[in-house]
């Protein structure tokens, strides 16, 4: 929590910094209250009360697209690191999705879940640097999850479809939202690709192969911020002289 030109750690986070990490006075750290960013001197570290003094702030580089990831649950391991590799890939949001072929039970657990997940997307964060931590929303039928709203809406599917850099736009800006949904182990029934596609959301494929859950997630979302980044700094023209 930042006031004025401190700010205070406390809870198990101060007492890791403190006991673990062994901070002292005078060290410097880099902290953020889900704003802004700023480089800090620990002046006091003890038990579970860490107190900074701000030194000054940091400037932090904003995505390149907001992302929202729909993603089908799938064990909560799995589910796990999916979640720190989409905070380390910068998107906004993460909504669990109950789809036909996630695992019984997965879907009635989750909302147990959802205090650890937050917890991995904000190790994740403070891993990659970020400042602003996404957000990991409930979890919701896969028919409910189609009503997502985003200027670009792709549906991943192994099934007979386009390759995904071939439909994305050609032109994008930071302030795009894109919202990707991936499916389970097992993928997605004719009936969710019905859905999806009478809902709005073209299907793409991430290539040949038959990927987990997991790699499908890494795979999309590379794609997705490679391809707003290339339009942001596009790269030079090649001229023959």
């Amino acid at each position: 929590m930042v006031h004025g030109d401190t700010a205070e750690l406390r809870g198990e986070e101060a007492r890791h910094l403190a006991r673990v990490l062994r901070a002292e006075e005078g060290q410097l750290y880099e902290v953020s209250d889900n704003r802004s960013a700023y480089l800090a001197r620990v002046e006091e570290a003890h038990g579970e009360r860490v107190v900074f003094r701000l030194i000054e702030p940091i400037a932090a580089s904003p995505p390149p697209v907001r992302i929202t990831l729909c993603a089908a649950l799938v064990k909560f391991d799995h589910f796990e690191w999916m979640i720190e590799k989409a905070t380390e890939l910068g998107v906004e949001k993460i909504l669990p999705v109950d789809a036909a072929r996630s695992e019984k039970g997965l879907f009635e657990a989750s909302a147990k879940r959802r205090e650890r997940w937050v917890r991995v997307a904000r190790e994740a964060s403070q891993q990659s640097r970020r400042t602003h931590l996404p957000e990991i929303l409930p979890a919701v039928r896969f028919e409910q999850s189609l009503a997502v709203e985003a200027g670009y809406r792709y549906f991943m599917d192994e099934s007979v479809a386009p390759p995904f850099l071939g439909i994305l736009p050609s032109e994008g800006t930071a302030a795009d939202h894109v919202a990707l949904m991936v499916g389970p182990e097992g993928g997605w029934t004719d009936s969710e690709r019905g859905l999806a596609s009478s809902a709005g959301w073209p299907a793409a494929s991430l290539g040949p192969g038959v990927l987990r859950a997991e790699t499908a997630v890494v795979a999309a979302l590379g794609i997705v911020v490679g391809a707003w980044l290339a339009r942001k700094c596009p790269l030079p023209t090649t001229m023959e002289l």
